[in-house]
Protein backbone atom coordinates (compact mmCIF):
# COMPACT_ATOMS: atom_id res chain seq x y z
CA UNK A 1 0.00 0.00 0.00
CA UNK A 2 1.20 3.68 -0.84
CA UNK A 3 2.69 5.91 2.52
CA UNK A 4 -0.38 7.78 3.73
CA UNK A 5 -0.67 11.77 3.96
CA UNK A 6 -2.91 13.19 6.93
CA UNK A 7 -5.69 16.05 5.35
CA UNK A 8 -8.10 17.61 6.72
CA UNK A 9 -10.97 18.53 4.34
CA UNK A 10 -14.61 20.01 5.40
CA UNK A 11 -17.68 18.57 4.50
CA UNK A 12 -21.24 19.51 4.65
CA UNK A 13 -23.43 18.40 7.60
CA UNK A 14 -24.79 15.86 5.19
CA UNK A 15 -21.92 14.11 3.91
CA UNK A 16 -20.62 13.94 7.54
CA UNK A 17 -23.94 12.41 8.69
CA UNK A 18 -23.36 9.73 5.22
CA UNK A 19 -19.98 9.25 6.03
CA UNK A 20 -20.68 8.51 10.09
CA UNK A 21 -23.67 6.29 8.89
CA UNK A 22 -21.87 3.69 7.02
CA UNK A 23 -18.83 3.73 9.19
CA UNK A 24 -21.59 2.71 11.63
CA UNK A 25 -23.39 0.08 9.68
CA UNK A 26 -20.40 -1.41 9.20
CA UNK A 27 -19.77 -0.97 5.49
CA UNK A 28 -16.44 1.05 6.26
CA UNK A 29 -14.37 0.67 9.08
CA UNK A 30 -13.29 4.66 9.38
CA UNK A 31 -14.53 7.73 7.71
CA UNK A 32 -10.65 7.55 5.77
CA UNK A 33 -12.06 4.21 4.42
CA UNK A 34 -15.34 6.37 3.19
CA UNK A 35 -13.19 9.06 1.21
CA UNK A 36 -10.83 7.11 0.07
CA UNK A 37 -13.76 4.58 -1.59
CA UNK A 38 -15.24 8.12 -2.52
CA UNK A 39 -12.21 9.11 -4.21
CA UNK A 40 -11.14 5.64 -5.87
CA UNK A 41 -15.13 5.96 -7.50
CA UNK A 42 -14.41 9.72 -8.60
CA UNK A 43 -11.09 8.59 -9.88
CA UNK A 44 -13.24 5.82 -12.08
CA UNK A 45 -15.42 7.92 -13.14
CA UNK A 46 -12.76 11.11 -14.09
CA UNK A 47 -10.82 7.84 -16.50
CA UNK A 48 -13.93 7.21 -18.04
CA UNK A 49 -15.42 10.45 -18.79
CA UNK A 50 -12.02 10.86 -20.94
CA UNK A 51 -12.13 7.91 -22.09
CA UNK A 52 -15.51 8.92 -23.69
CA UNK A 53 -14.02 12.23 -24.84
CA UNK A 54 -11.31 10.83 -26.66
CA UNK A 55 -13.66 8.27 -28.26
CA UNK A 56 -15.91 11.31 -29.54
CA UNK A 57 -13.08 13.26 -30.53
CA UNK A 58 -11.70 10.00 -32.26
CA UNK A 59 -14.80 9.54 -34.58
CA UNK A 60 -15.01 13.54 -34.76
CA UNK A 61 -11.71 13.29 -36.50
CA UNK A 62 -12.36 10.24 -38.92
CA UNK A 63 -15.83 11.96 -39.58
CA UNK A 64 -14.00 15.04 -40.82
CA UNK A 65 -11.01 13.32 -42.74
CA UNK A 66 -13.96 10.52 -44.27
CA UNK A 67 -13.12 11.05 -48.01
CA UNK A 68 -16.64 10.30 -49.10
CA UNK A 69 -18.54 13.38 -50.19
CA UNK A 70 -21.13 15.14 -48.21
CA UNK A 71 -24.38 15.07 -48.66
CA UNK A 72 -26.66 17.95 -48.91
CA UNK A 73 -29.19 18.47 -46.50
CA UNK A 74 -31.45 19.24 -48.81
CA UNK A 75 -31.25 15.53 -50.27
CA UNK A 76 -30.81 13.69 -46.82
CA UNK A 77 -34.63 15.68 -45.76
CA UNK A 78 -35.94 14.60 -49.21
CA UNK A 79 -34.51 10.88 -48.69
CA UNK A 80 -36.01 10.93 -45.25
CA UNK A 81 -39.29 12.12 -46.00
CA UNK A 82 -39.86 9.64 -49.10
CA UNK A 83 -38.47 6.75 -46.18
CA UNK A 84 -41.33 8.28 -43.99
CA UNK A 85 -43.85 7.62 -46.89
CA UNK A 86 -42.77 4.09 -47.34
CA UNK A 87 -42.76 2.80 -44.16
CA UNK A 88 -46.44 5.17 -43.77
CA UNK A 89 -48.04 3.63 -46.54
CA UNK A 90 -46.06 0.32 -45.40
CA UNK A 91 -47.78 0.45 -41.65
CA UNK A 92 -51.51 1.71 -43.34
CA UNK A 93 -51.59 -2.09 -45.32
CA UNK A 94 -53.36 -2.06 -48.83
CA UNK A 95 -56.22 -0.28 -49.54
CA UNK A 96 -59.85 -1.32 -48.25
CA UNK A 97 -61.01 -3.47 -50.64
CA UNK A 98 -65.19 -2.45 -51.22
CA UNK A 99 -65.64 -5.45 -53.79
CA UNK A 100 -65.66 -8.07 -51.09
CA UNK A 101 -68.48 -6.95 -49.23
CA UNK A 102 -71.94 -8.45 -49.80
CA UNK A 103 -74.87 -6.77 -51.92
Amino acid sequence: MESAEKLSITVTPAMARMIREKVEDGSFGSASEVIRAALRAFQREEEEYAERIASIRARVKASLEDPRPSVPMEEVDARLRELFAQRTRAASGPPADDSSEPA
